[in-house]
């Protein structure tokens, strides 16, 4: 430490203390209010590890004393300097004393043998990935680390404690800073004040204590006020963003140049000022200056579409002017035999001017939409825009100015820019102005191939180097440094070279080179009756037909790039699959050709590698069983889990476990699944037999290579079995030389000869009805050996006389014989019999193993027969023959934690829910009974046909997406590691020490823990919920889980105000209390208010119990998840995916694929779960690699802990812009310099919406999020950020894919407006009897496209690769088909509507927000007035506009038009109207049955009829919901009110094109005419609206 003239603590005198003895809580010899750790005498606190650990954090040598205060710590001594809270300081103790015992492990075991060596380097290693962020926060705010600056100034040895101080400092902050978590610069900046006033203190001789409260009120709760007031702004999502502070806005203060100016007064002396006083001054500026506010910086999220534009404006451009150079050539050469190549380039060279001009938009954008953060923004930041505008704008003039001088006659706008350049002629200057123009382009692409120089370069804090960079983007601390590799690079560039190559080859021509032909034809025409009348009657060339011909096919060419992605990525995914080897083993048929190979395959990926075995070679297709004891312990226990999750039957799982091998035999005994049938073939074989050449026999039977494996099973296990029933040793005797005799007639090869083969069938039923004794548990003793007897004797006869030959004319042969029958016949035998063994569990299992081995007749592929247990099985296996890592041993493997937040859902189903029934009589029992008949039989079976009320409820709550569903599955990643660590301790021969014993129990615990975040438990105990007993119970069944929740009691004001009391919140850990059976309270941590009011509930949730988390790892599960125990055992391989490169990074997120398990519930389920398969298997294997774009989608993804905890956390959950809070911490971990993989070889549960209404209210929260997510600033920094191809991925995938769906539906109503238009004006019977025209086809066949996107032809794709890839392209075409039967296209269709409904109106007025769907199962019918208010907006309304443009257009265009074109043009457009008006009638239960109809229409006329008014709910008033439906017009801005206005407008164009056609005009085209008849509607429209108030009569 620094050193000092004054008394340091000395070292504590001989003997010291046990390491763990500090740090006792209570004074009784055991602890029980500990979370894993009980700081005792326990067992588990003399492992090395942890006392090593202790010791290192107990360290208080050097430091100075605290008065009146008996330090257990550095913890304890950092709590009375700064005033955290005790329970916090216990809690972030045990984090870090686990964290450095699992490295300090794994790093003794694979690298340091030396223990101070080891302790060393776990703690370098703890401090590099903790100070991580810290160290490049404090370089680019051009700070000196305090980390690194104390150091210099610390004695080599005392720099470990040193480290210890300061991680412990962190993570005490962290551990008390409740909101602030989500704001880690700011947490860096508090450390950062702190830190210096722990190096100033170690350097004084003692201190003052501060209460234990007091960091809490004086750092984080003015913090926490702060973040509160802004959060309150957002008037729960209905204010704009712009008018309030988010999370991501006040973190960005402490990258700010204020921020900076304040750390370097530090330097001069000046005190820091506390980190809320820099967020004052950012909100609020000078005090002085009362309302000037300043809530944003850097970033403002606004509402509009140009958001879209802006982040990815490289794209919009390249696709722009892509189109201008296509129209330019097609123009040239259409209808043109002879083109000027020459003149052609040169047009073609005008497209540099339109890439001038985007750019002055983006630099208009830059500057509007930032407007709000310009009083936050740094001076250098506005001059960048500024400059920035300018030179966009003189770009635009020069080059339009250059380009003018290229042309000999220049008319129009060119004259007028030729004019500036003198009327000169010069071909070559605007050649070189482009090559001057694009320089920046080229430099950009240098640094694009050369991904490490500009990493270095934005990373560089070199003025030169900054300058350079300030230019080409804003200086920002996030964003820096995402490039890839080279070879990654190389890859996602060729796939983009691809798809842009065909996509614009297809667009040039199909879409564009044949209708500029026809384009030029209609200019020429000259329309001798226009039917309406004339606005602008000066516009020529037939303008308007032009227009709504050419626009829907301008939106096919921007949108059809996610279709041609779509079908590469598809393709090339499933190819990338095959490589990956997904689908080798995908029956139950070739795992039973592949089963021998898997114990080398399991040995290589489970069992840890040791000396001469660390590599083996050829293990996919090695043939010897390594390892065959760890593999069947294993494989059996899988096997019982499926079998206690009903699953399988008991006859399926005695066929498919492995069987215990026996002791005197060395030989490898396989499941029954793959014998059964072989014994029944082999006796037919035998018996048809006639030949006497054994070798021919054994040829015959050797084809099957499990047939000799069941002879030779059923041979030993029977004279196993004798051999253990026998008392006697002359029937021993008898039965060896049977054996004997067997074994020598084989050796000599002369077993055909001694032994008669159709003889073999009698004795095989003779043993049957041995087994059949030996199964019947007899009561009376004597009875059953009585039985064994006579059937032991039959067994002899009938070996003696049908099997054994008696041949006399071979005496030498028929000696032996003659031996066994003297002894046989000599007395009765067989009379003592040993029962003893016949009791216990490893006898049943060989008699029940031999009777079916014996008697079973059906096909092995047949076992087992419930799909689910199938399917799991060959996933298992498939993936032991993938590129999974191998797995450590579990004292080497990195600690984890599994986190799940849980607020009202289900916990386990009610006995009231289970039974209760729907109008139709079914209740939710009965239905899984009827989709579960397998598994509910085996659940009889299992609970031998009596099953309590309890055990049904668990039986349908697993069924379910319940939270015991999600506890029960991840608490097998327990299971799975006690195993593994039994595993392990088989493998020593010597006899165990009390160490290794303990260690052995002690592990699963160190390295896996569990939290569930019930964040209102304690809501629901006081107000005596169900589900409270129900969570309890969860905690009292499974010891190791931990449940957190947000506790909200009343606590008396100590101040001066009497008997006030005040809301104070808790972050609160329990335990399940085994002995008393109730909750154990572990830690109570004080918040400074409610943390769920500032942000969205889930990410809060989260937030608040992380810190209640463990290990290195964390794994994220939503409540709707399952896990499975053979999944859980690739735990260990998947977390050595860290520190491995994947390319050249290392991975900060790990993504595992899900198998959706709600498939079975309905068709809609089947489609959702075909859907989601194939974007959590083909769609993001393919974002990981290639594309590099893969992120956090709300999928069991494993993070980074400490990566992620200093960065912010594992979301974010600003209000309303983080609504699809998941894949933000995707995006900022990417943002941070992260990267997220995918592995398929391990795969988690999950649970999907089932019904109708549920599927559509989660795409609509998709929906709204997806539209957040294009207003976001992540979004926009990842967009410009990215190169060029890597923004082309990242688009496609993200809120692109939203975007193009909603132009599917703009495409529809243009160009059905452009007809109606057409068809009005009378243009259309024109172009239509034009010769020149009459026979294109062009327009209908570019929005072939549109319809691919409109029937779901683009999700359809990947689920016919990813099927067919994983269960045969035969079964995938199968199931397409099915799916089409059952109407799929038409929902499809239908949720299409839903995501452009949704993703429109979000980026225009906001509005989104979390939408519970209930995730149960649908047995209910919907009501229509339920439906209604559902979809009447998104779906009904715009089905009906729709459907009325197409009648129009068939009415009047009816008498020139054929009605096969009509048909052709039109197929997807009235298909889209049925989908949209009849889908949620048709996947409706019971939707057309007439009595329900008719009730539907009684309560809808109900509905309607009711008035509303202040708190009338939509659900009961028309009026009401109306109201609430159109709340967003009251909140959005004026640009989205006039927007909505203009879009209403449309309607007028029905009345305009129509009036001119009916009678009452006389012909007429006067506007008086369409201003009469709007006088009408609106008197007619008066009339009825004073009828309905009742003031007319």
């Amino acid at each position: 430490m620094a050193s000092t003239s004054g008394t340091k603590r000395q070292p504590p005198p001989p003997p010291p203390l046990p390491p763990f003895a500090r740090l006792i809580w209570s004074k009784e010899p055991k602890n029980e209010d500990y979370n894993i750790l009980p700081f005792d005498d326990s067992p588990i606190m003399k492992l090395p590890e942890i006392k090593v650990a202790v010791e290192a954090v107990s360290q208080m040598e050097n430091l100075p004393i605290i008065e009146g205060v008996v330090e257990k710590g550095i913890f304890n001594w950092l709590s009375s300097l700064f005033g955290f809270q005790k329970a916090n300081a216990a809690n972030q103790r045990e984090h870090l004393i686990l964290l450095l015992a699992n490295i300090y492990t794994r790093r003794k075991n694979l690298r340091d043998n030396d223990e101070i060596a080891a302790t060393t380097k776990s703690i370098e290693r703890l401090k590099n990935d903790f100070f991580n962020n810290y160290e490049l926060w404090c370089k680019y705010m051009h700070l000196q680390s305090h980390i690194r600056n104390h150091e210099r100034y610390t004695e080599a040895k005392q720099k470990q404690q040193l480290h210890l101080i300061y991680i412990a400092l962190y993570l005490l902050i962290w551990g008390e800073a409740s909101n602030i978590r989500f704001m880690p610069e700011c947490i860096c900046y508090i450390f950062h004040k702190m830190a210096n006033d722990v190096h100033q203190v170690l350097s004084s001789t003692d201190t003052i204590q501060k209460p234990a409260d007091s960091f809490l009120s004086t750092v984080i709760k003015p913090i926490y006020q702060i973040l509160l007031e802004e959060a309150e702004k957002n008037k729960g999502g209905k204010a704009s963003h712009s008018l309030w502070s988010n999370y991501d806005d006040l973190n960005e203060c402490f990258w700010s140049k204020k921020c900076s100016s304040e750390l370097h007064k530090q330097k001069e002396g000046m005190p820091l000022p506390p980190a809320d006083k820099i967020l004052n001054q950012f909100i609020f500026g000078n005090r002085c200056i009362v309302g000037r506010r300043k809530p944003k910086i850097n970033f403002v999220e606004v509402r509009t579409f140009w958001q879209l534009y802006r982040s990815f404006n490289r794209m919009w451009i390249f696709f722009i002017m892509a189109l201008q150079a296509m129209i330019i050539v097609a123009w040239a050469h259409s209808g043109s035999s002879v083109a000027n190549n020459e003149d052609v380039l040169r047009r073609v060279l005008s497209i540099f001017i339109t890439y001038a001009i985007l750019s002055f938009l983006q630099a208009i954008l830059d500057i509007i939409l930032s407007i709000h953060a310009w009083r936050s923004s740094e001076l250098m930041q506005l001059l960048r825009y500024i400059l920035r505008l300018a030179a966009a704008s003189i770009w635009v003039v020069v080059l339009l100015v250059g380009y003018s001088t290229s042309v000999k006659n220049p008319t129009g706008l060119m004259k007028f820019f030729s004019r500036w350049a003198g009327d000169s002629y010069n071909q070559s200057l605007y050649n070189y102005l482009v090559v001057l123009y694009l320089i920046p382009d080229v430099l950009a692409i240098i640094l694009f191939l050369l991904p490490p120089l500009r990493e270095k370069m934005e990373l560089s804090n070199r003025p030169i180097i900054n300058i350079v960079m300030w230019w080409a983007q804003p200086k920002l601390y996030v964003g820096r440094g995402m490039h890839v590799g080279i070879f990654s690079i190389l890859k996602y560039t060729i796939f983009w070279i691809l798809v842009l190559s065909v996509k614009l080859a297809f667009s040039y021509y199909v879409e564009i080179l044949p209708l500029v032909q026809p384009t030029k034809v209609i200019m020429k025409i000259d329309v001798a009756e226009y039917l309406l009348h004339k606005f602008f009657p000066i516009v020529k060339h037939n303008m308007g037909v032009i227009i709504a011909i050419w626009a829907p096919i301008v939106l096919v060419y921007f949108m059809d790039v996610q279709i041609w992605y779509t079908m590469f990525s598809t393709l090339l995914g499933g190819v990338l699959g095959a490589f990956r080897h997904l689908g080798e083993i995908r029956t139950i048929g070739m795992l039973q050709s592949r089963f021998d190979s898997m114990p080398s395959a399991f040995d290589r990926c489970f069992v840890s590698p040791s000396g001469s075995d660390a590599k083996t070679k050829d293990w996919r297709t090695s043939k010897e069983p390594k390892n065959m004891k760890k593999f069947s312990r294993m494989w059996n226990e899988f096997i019982n889990s499926m079998r206690m999750e009903d699953l399988i039957s008991n006859r399926d799982r005695d066929l498919l476990l492995l069987p215990s091998p026996l002791s005197d035999e060395s030989m490898v005994q396989w499941p029954l699944f793959l014998l059964a049938s072989k014994i029944p073939a082999a006796l037919n074989v035998a018996k048809e037999f006639k030949g006497k050449d054994d070798a021919e026999l054994k040829k015959i039977i050797g084809s099957d290579k499990y047939i000799n494996s069941a002879i030779l099973d059923c041979y030993y296990t029977l004279r196993h079995l004798i051999y253990c029933l026998l008392e006697d040793e002359d029937d021993r005797k008898i039965v060896e030389e049977i054996y004997d005799a067997v074994t020598e007639s084989l050796k000599s090869k002369i077993f055909l000869q001694n032994f008669n083969m159709s003889g073999m069938p009698l004795l095989a039923v003779k043993l049957e009805q041995l087994l059949k004794i030996l199964m019947v548990d007899y009561e009376n003793d004597k009875v059953f050996k009585a039985q064994i007897t006579i059937a032991l004797q039959d067994v002899m006869e009938s070996i003696m006389l049908d099997v054994m030959i008696d041949d006399k004319s071979t005496p030498r042969r028929d000696q032996k014989r003659d031996q066994i029958s003297q002894k046989y016949k000599k007395k009765q035998r067989f009379k003592k019999i040993h029962t003893i063994d016949a009791k216990n569990k490893f006898w049943s299992e060989k008699v029940n193993r031999l009777h079916l081995l014996l008697t079973v007749k059906e096909s092995a592929t047949d076992v087992p027969q419930n799909s689910e247990a199938r399917r799991r099985i060959t996933f298992f296996a498939n993936s032991l023959f993938m590129n999974m890592r191998r797995a450590p041993k579990v004292s080497n493997m990195r600690s984890f934690s599994v986190l799940t937040p849980h607020y009202k859902e289900d916990v386990l189903y009610s006995d009231k829910e289970l039974n209760k029934e729907n109008e139709d009589g079914v209740s939710i029992l009965f239905y899984l009974k009827m989709i579960y008949p397998d598994e509910w039989t085996n659940f009889l079976e299992r609970m031998n046909y009596k099953p309590n009320e309890e055990d049904i409820r668990k039986w349908v709550s697993y069924r379910g997406q319940t939270l015991s569903r999600s506890v029960r599955g991840m608490m097998y990643y327990k299971k799975a590691l006690e195993v593994q660590c039994s595993m392990e301790s088989a493998d020593c021969n010597a006899i165990l020490n009390e160490q290794d014993g303990i260690r052995e129990k002690a592990l699963p615990d160190l390295k896996f823990t569990y939290v569930v975040s019930c964040q209102i438990y304690g809501a629901l105990k006081s107000s005596n919920d169900p589900r409270q007993e129900d969570i309890l119970n969860l905690m009292l069944m499974y010891p190791s889980l931990r449940v957190a929740y947000i506790d909200e009691i009343d606590e008396t004001v100590k101040e001066k105000t009497e008997g006030k009391t005040q809301k104070v919140y808790y972050s609160v850990l329990l335990k399940g209390d085994t002995i008393n059976n109730r909750e154990r309270e572990i830690y109570r941590i004080k918040l400074p208010g409610p943390p769920t009011k500032i942000g969205e509930g889930k990410p809060e949730n989260q937030n608040h119990a992380i810190i209640f988390t463990r290990g290195e790892a964390l794994q994220t599960i939503d409540m709707n998840q399952d896990n499975y125990f053979e999944e859980a055992f690739k735990m260990r391989n998947v977390l050595e995916e860290f520190p491995h490169t994947h390319g050249a990074q290392k991975p900060t997120i790990l993504g595992l694929r899900e198998h959706v398990f709600t498939g079975s519930v309905s068709s809609l389920a089947w489609f959702m779960s075909n859907q989601e398969t194939s974007f959590v298997t083909i769609g993001q294997r393919f974002l990981s690699s290639p594309l590099r774009v893969r992120f956090h989608y709300g999928h069991p993804d494993i993070f980074d802990r400490i990566f992620h905890i200093t960065r912010g956390g594992i979301s974010k959950a600003s209000k309303t812009i983080n609504l699809s809070e998941d894949i933000f911490s995707g995006f900022n971990s990417t943002l941070r310099g992260g990267y997220v993989t995918h592995h398929e070889y391990i795969q988690v549960g999950k649970g999907r919406d089932v019904g109708m209404n549920q599927i559509s209210l989660f795409e609509a929260k998709v929906a709204n999020g997806n539209g957040e997510q294009t207003l976001s600033r992540d979004v926009y920094r990842l967009g410009c950020r990215f190169d060029f191809f890597r923004m082309l991925s990242f688009y496609c995938t993200t809120v692109g894919f939203y975007f193009n769906s909603m132009v599917t539906v703009l495409i529809v109503y243009i160009f059905l407006y452009g007809r109606l238009y057409m068809v009005m004006s009378g243009l259309e019977r024109e172009i239509l009897e034009n010769p020149s025209i009459k026979q294109n086809k062009t327009l209908e066949a570019a929005l072939v496209t549109q319809s691919f996107i409109q029937m779901g032809m683009l999700l359809v794709l990947p689920m016919l690769m990813e099927i067919g890839l994983e269960k045969g392209f035969r079964t995938a075409f199968g199931d397409f088909i099915i799916m089409q039967l059952q109407l799929a296209s038409i929902f499809f269709t239908f949720q299409l509507g839903t995501k452009a409904h949704y993703f429109g109106r979000t980026i225009l007025h906001g509005g989104s927000k979390y939408r519970a769907t209930g995730r149960g199962f649908v047995v209910l019918h919907a009501k229509f007035a339920d439906n209604y208010r559902l979809y009447s907006r998104s779906h009904f309304v715009k089905a009906l506009e729709l459907g009325l443009l197409l009648v129009i257009y068939e009415v009047y265009g009816n008498s020139y038009r054929n009605s096969s074109l009509y048909l052709f043009i039109t197929f997807s457009m009235w298909f889209l109207v049925v989908s949209w008006l009849f889908s949620p009638f048709i996947f409706n239960p019971s939707g057309f049955e007439w009595q329900k109809t008719v009730d539907d229409w009684t309560d809808w006329k109900r509905w309607m009829g009711i008035h509303g008014g202040v708190g009338i709910q939509p659900e009961k008033s028309w009026e009401s919901w109306w109201d609430e439906e159109q709340e967003h017009l009251r909140y959005t801005s004026i640009r989205g009110r006039l927007l909505e206005i203009l879009l209403a407008l449309r309607f007028f164009i029905y009345q305009y094109g129509i009036v001119y056609h009916l009678d009452i005009a006389h012909h007429s085209r006067s506007l008086l005419v369409y201003m009469l008849a709007n006088y009408i509607l609106f008197f007619l429209t008066k009339l009825m609206f004073m009828d309905s108030l009742g003031v007319l009569f």
